[in-house]
């Protein structure tokens, strides 16, 4: 490997993977983009703690995995053009997008590639071609069929299933339909240029997009939307961020979703998992939504609360107490 470049071993099918490299691509870092089918066992298992992708190694053969760690570190060492306003709250606000693009995003996409037969077996096909990219139609086919009996059946982990699959599909119209005059406005979410909150929400998005059900709504409710989606696929400084007064007209109704939705499921899933619960229901405005505890979220909510503490100042208290998200953050 030449000297100063990171290997970042992914998917195109991976929402995470394909969120690492478009940060990359916007920092100019030099980097590989290396299928993760295309490596080698012993060179893949050399950084790789976990089998999953993401997974980033450094000049130095370090290897960094879960997408958002890998942003963090990264930034650290290779800080402008920067990812997160100079305006604090704004700062605040967009790490609180890219947890819910991460977390809730996910669930949408997830749901929406799975349930429905044409997604299982439009997705299940790509996915077998990016695993032998060389092979027969015969031999694609056989691996379509196993990716889709095994992908199918681990809906539950997103909280899918026949009870929520009407609630997850009117979530996921809501986000566009608020999404949608933001982006008529705007490139990015806080501006001219990427933010933190760009790269969670958008892969999530982007992914969708790709598939036949998501991508027919995009087409037809969220143009900006999908121009601002595969835009992050190779995102640019096209300008500044904005101000809080300039966003928030279309930006405070998408964090009105997020206090709607996002934060008290968020809460609900933490909150079962310490009491040990197999399955928790939580009111979603008016509506029961039912799932099995995400342990990862639990970890990265608590995370998340951290950073509002530290973050905390009236004016970004008075835009959370708004949109009904401080109460969640606040909360122990």
């Amino acid at each position: 490997m030449s000297e100063g470049v990171y290997r970042i071993y992914g998917s195109e099918m991976s929402p995470y993977s394909v969120k690492v490299r478009s940060y990359f691509r916007y920092k100019g870092i030099p980097h590989r983009w290396i299928p993760r089918n295309a490596a080698t066992e012993e060179e893949y298992k050399a950084v790789a703690r976990l089998p999953i992708v993401p997974t980033v190694a450094t000049p130095a053969g370090e290897g960094v995995q879960d997408s958002t760690p890998i942003i963090e570190q990264v930034e650290r060492q290779a800080p402008e053009p920067s990812i997160h306003p100079d305006d604090p709250d704004l700062a605040f606000l967009s790490v609180l997008l890219e947890e819910f693009g991460d977390e809730w995003g996910n669930k949408l996409m997830f749901h929406h590639r799975w349930w429905d037969k044409v997604d299982q077996e439009a997705s299940a096909l790509t996915l077998a071609r990016l695993s032998m990219p060389g092979a027969d139609a015969e031999t694609v086919a056989a691996r379509q069929k196993m990716i889709q009996e095994r992908m199918t059946g681990r809906g539950h982990f997103v909280g899918s299933s026949a009870e929520t699959a009407h609630l997850i599909t009117d979530y996921w119209f809501e986000l566009l339909d608020l999404l949608e005059p933001h982006f008529a406005q705007r490139k990015y979410l806080f501006g001219g240029r990427p933010a933190f909150g760009d790269f969670g929400l958008s892969a999530q998005i982007y992914e969708a997009s790709i598939d036949p059900t998501c991508g027919a709504g995009i087409l037809a409710r969220g143009p900006a939307v999908l121009g601002w989606c595969h835009r992050m696929m190779e995102p640019r400084d096209d300008g500044p961020f904005e101000t809080w007064e300039s966003l928030q007209p279309t930006l405070a109704p998408l964090l009105a979703y997020v206090g709607r939705y996002f934060l008290p499921w968020s809460q609900a899933n933490s909150d079962a998992l310490a009491a040990g619960q197999e399955s928790f229901t939580v009111d979603l405005a008016g509506r029961p939504y039912v799932q099995p505890p995400q342990k990862y979220h639990a970890k990265s909510l608590a995370t998340l609360k951290a950073r509002y503490a530290a973050a905390a100042s009236p004016r970004l208290d008075a835009i959370l107490e708004a949109a009904d998200c401080r109460r969640w953050l606040a909360a122990g």
